[in-house]
């Protein structure tokens, strides 16, 4: 096959269904493009892409435990292999950034206020402009919800899937799920 690979075909169908609202089958086309990734000897960077773009997913579909969770994982392997590049460093910050918003937008202020103070000191002042204005509003007590932190972060252009980043013209969708009978 000439052209991209193909998880990189199926990974901007789940952008595709992601720009659509379609999640569920955002989430199912990035999971497929991960495993073709590791399969195909897909690049880190990719692999880091896909995986990125699950976790947007989860978050705009509201299953910010699971933003938590996933976050977790990231943090932990990086303290058993802490990072020892600028990227793998920025990584680290940006998970600790969306670890803090998906807090904040449980209403767990005070760990959220913690994970986006850890995340500006790893990235540095001025590199994560979000997650400064949300500890902006902490710190000055203002109130701080899900509804205006997903509005700050469509003014921040915090998404990595957006209209203006995807390819639906070389996008391949995955054969329909069957439905169980019954």
């Amino acid at each position: 096959m000439s052209g991209p690979a193909l998880h990189f075909r199926v990974a901007e169908q789940g952008k595709v269904f992601a720009l659509a609202g379609r999640h569920d089958e955002a989430l199912r086309h990035y999971r497929e493009a991960l495993r073709l990734a590791a399969h195909q000897g897909g690049s880190d960077v990719c692999q880091r892409h896909y995986a990125w773009c699950v976790l947007e997913s989860l978050e705009r579909s509201g299953a910010h435990e699971a933003v938590i969770s996933f976050c977790q994982r990231v943090e932990a392997h990086y303290q058993q292999q802490p990072p020892t590049s600028e990227l793998g460093l920025q990584d680290l910050a940006a998970h600790h950034e969306r670890h803090g918003l998906a807090l904040a937008k449980l209403g767990r202020l005070s760990e959220a206020r913690t994970r986006l103070e850890s995340a500006v000191a790893l990235a540095g002042a001025g590199r994560l402009p979000l997650s400064e204005r949300v500890l902006g509003w902490t710190r000055a007590g203002l109130h701080v919800d899900a509804r205006r932190i997903t509005l700050e972060q469509d003014r921040h252009a915090y998404w990595v899937v957006r209209p203006d980043t995807v390819r639906p013209d070389v996008a391949v969708a995955l054969p329909p799920v069957a439905s169980p009978l019954g």
